[in-house]
């Protein structure tokens, strides 16, 4: 899947101030669990690490080596590593920026299994989906980018209950030729109902489902889960 190629083609997709939106409120559900340790799963290029306190022990991993050789420029602790080949266990694990709809259906209770293993007694597990209203009015649809050295698109399209994003860059070469790269993603709706079972079944204590309106519009584009491993 184009992890790697959509790690060059996101800062420019203007998401910015969105990004910075949803950490802030992951920053203050964290700030109140005052956690020593962390785990940021799915970091990408590590900005939810730095908004956080120094005085957290922090690790990020993520699947794409692109977003980990940035994290890395950063001078943060992260590790290109699947969260079932982890052996550390953490006081808090974060997911932002719905992390979990890149998981289908079928390997979600193994994915929550292997995150309820890493978190210690006590600790919790927070983040966020998109909802089905996201799926269906927000990321659907055709971006088009002309940058001086770089053409890329965006082509999303929802059919429950996967969104196919087919992205294509070309960028400029030494020679003023253009090399081009094209990859696709996929993401999965999963409803609060799916989710909330799911936890429950592995042993989490789901202390809230909170609606969140990233967006502007009337309806919920996300919702945050607040999990315990009591």
């Amino acid at each position: 899947m184009g992890l790697d190629l959509y790690s060059k083609v996101e800062p420019y997709l203007g998401f910015q101030d969105e990004v910075k939106k949803l950490h802030q409120l992951f920053f203050e559900i964290v700030d109140e669990i005052n956690p020593k340790t962390l785990l940021d799963l799915g970091c990408g290029q590590g900005d939810f690490m730095l908004s956080l306190p120094k005085k957290i022990d922090m690790k990020g991993i993520d699947l794409s080596s692109e977003q980990i050789l940035v994290c890395k420029e950063k001078k943060l602790n992260a590790e290109c590593i699947d969260i079932k080949d982890l052996k550390e266990s953490f006081e808090v694990i974060t997911a932002t920026f719905d992390v979990l709809n890149y998981v289908p259906q079928i390997n979600i209770k193994t994915f929550i299994k292997n995150i309820y293993d890493r978190v210690e007694k006590g600790g919790y597990f927070v983040f966020d989906v998109n909802s089905q209203f996201a799926f269906e009015e927000i990321v659907t649809g055709a971006i088009v980018i002309d940058e001086k050295d770089k053409f890329i698109t965006i082509d999303a399209e929802y059919e429950e209950p996967s969104l196919r994003t087919q992205i294509t860059l070309f960028s400029k070469d030494n020679d003023n030729s253009f090399s081009k790269e094209q990859d696709h993603i996929v993401q999965y709706f999963h409803s609060k109902e799916f989710l909330k079972e799911s936890l429950i079944k592995i042993g989490f204590d789901v202390e809230a489902i909170q609606e969140y309106y990233l967006y502007d519009f009337d309806e919920a584009d996300k919702l945050i889960f607040i999990c315990k491993k009591d």
